[in-house]
């Protein structure tokens, strides 16, 4: 019997139907039918993408941030100069004589400024002293500091400089150089771009780390990237005094928070970690094995599966998957012992995976799903134009809130906001999402309790769209 319970209920009869009954089954069918065509444009352009052919052009956002933005002041019809320029070089002084008629008085110098850029190959042959010591040792001249291989600091520099940077492709880079005078190879160009750049990556995750220590938000994205020959993606954590970048194989809520150790192997049990386990639903039987043992902290992965298959947790056939929940605490728990994190705010675009911690979303990417919302009458597009104003609206009185936040007007914007996602429109599709965003109440209104973060995660977005400007090149 239990079986049972899978097979669709049968359909009723159409002629049963009443005419509302039946407007209703239309409407809902016109919104299945959209689900279904939005579906088959996503799996054509996956395969377009894996054919390297050219997909559709991509269909202009709703503009509400700037739409809500206030009117910029006008601007002075008069063109003003261009001002005194100011080298950011030392300016060399050269004198120009010139012929003159005798008698002529000399009346001082008028300067011309002229900014040149000057690129030229140097090649060094270094002739390195070698010595025989009486004992029979061999010493030999080391090379001046800054020397590594057969390419000196600066055309290291020049290379990364233009391949990050400048967004030149490997095959032109190359052209560049060669026909710069440089005697350099495929081989050698993917090296110097590639290997030893351990000094980057240290300073990196130094970057990542005083970022997390000192920041009260920061705003998170991915998007699709290749590394070594497969697809991945490229997680992006930043704000506006810092932004880092990392590409991985999964984009999962377990790699979000390996990312947020910012380099740390540990994994920790503390407050911070029961919490998490509990607000993920994880049973207080379970959490209380955990909770039984003397040890709370494991130096590596290695480590802290020993300790779930001695207490047996692979064993454990349940849902939600205790292995995942528990390792997910873990980290979050590294994450917090390293003091990453404490009381900032997580702003994202409502992916899955960065909801951790105190967490915000993207109020640009919540009214974006009503702008896309299909709609096939009069009444829904009435319907839809006017919950997009009264978003709008509310939008912008939240950018005003955050220059001069008070607990009066936080409590009214509290009101508004069920106002508005609860109202009902008679457009059935359309109340089903208000009321989706309605749930994410706390999240949309984080801005109330912290004026000082962001409404939208254009900071991610900017960051990220350099490294899809690089990946696209390639």
């Amino acid at each position: 019997m239990d079986s049972l319970h899978h097979v669709p209920p049968q359909p009723p009869e159409l002629s049963a139907l009443s005419r509302p009954e039946l407007e209703a089954l239309v409407v809902e069918l016109f919104g299945v039918v959209a689900t279904l065509k939005q579906t088959i444009i996503e799996l054509r352009e996956e395969i377009a993408r894996l054919k390297g052919l050219k997909g559709r052009p991509t269909i202009k956002p709703s503009g509400m941030d700037k739409g809500t933005a206030p009117p910029k002041p006008a601007k002075d019809i008069r063109r003003p100069g261009r001002g005194k320029v100011t080298p950011r070089v030392n300016v060399e002084e050269k004198v120009i004589k010139t012929e003159i008629p005798v008698g002529s008085r000399f009346k001082g110098y008028e300067p011309f400024l002229v900014q040149d850029l000057v690129i030229s190959v140097r090649a060094t042959c270094y002739q390195r002293e070698r010595w025989v010591t009486p004992d029979g040792r061999s010493i030999l001249a080391p090379l001046p500091d800054g020397i590594e291989g057969h390419f000196g600091p600066e055309l290291r520099r020049f290379v990364l400089m233009q391949y990050h940077q400048g967004q030149s492709t490997m095959p032109r880079l190359l052209d560049l150089l060669r026909s710069m005078g440089v005697a350099i190879s495929k081989r050698q160009l993917v090296r110097l771009l590639n290997e030893k750049h351990e000094g980057f990556i240290a300073e990196a995750q130094d970057v990542l780390r005083a970022g997390l220590e000192t920041s009260s938000w920061v705003s998170v994205d991915d998007t699709g990237a290749r590394h070594a020959g497969k697809n991945g993606f490229c997680t992006q954590i930043g704000n506006e005094w810092f932004t880092w970048f990392r590409t991985r194989s999964s984009k999962s809520r377990l790699n979000f928070l390996d990312l947020l150790r910012a380099g740390h192997t540990d994994y920790v049990l503390n407050d911070a970690a029961y919490d998490y386990m509990r607000d993920q639903g994880l049973p207080a039987t379970t959490i209380a094995r955990l909770k039984a043992e003397p040890e709370m902290r494991f130096s590596d992965q290695t480590a802290w599966q020993a300790h779930l298959d001695r207490l047996g947790f692979n064993a454990l056939k349940v849902t939600p998957d205790p292995v995942k929940v528990a390792t997910e605490g873990a980290l979050w728990g590294s994450v917090q012992a390293h003091e990453f994190l404490c009381d900032a705010v997580v702003l994202s675009d409502d992916a899955g995976q960065f909801n951790i911690g105190r967490h915000a979303l993207c109020w640009v990417h919540a009214e974006r799903l009503v702008h896309k919302l299909d709609t096939f009458t009069d009444q829904h597009r009435a319907a839809q134009t006017r919950v997009r104003s009264l978003i709008w609206d509310f939008y912008a009185d939240l950018k005003a809130y955050q220059l001069q936040p008070s607990k009066r007007r936080a409590a009214a914007l509290r009101k508004r906001f069920d106002r508005i996602f609860l109202r009902p429109t008679g457009f059935v599709t359309l109340d089903r999402l208000l009321a989706r965003l309605h749930d994410n109440k706390a999240e949309l209104l984080m801005v109330l309790e912290r004026p000082e973060i962001p409404l939208n995660t254009n900071v991610s977005e900017n960051d990220v769209r350099c490294h899809v400007m690089v990946e696209s090149l390639f």
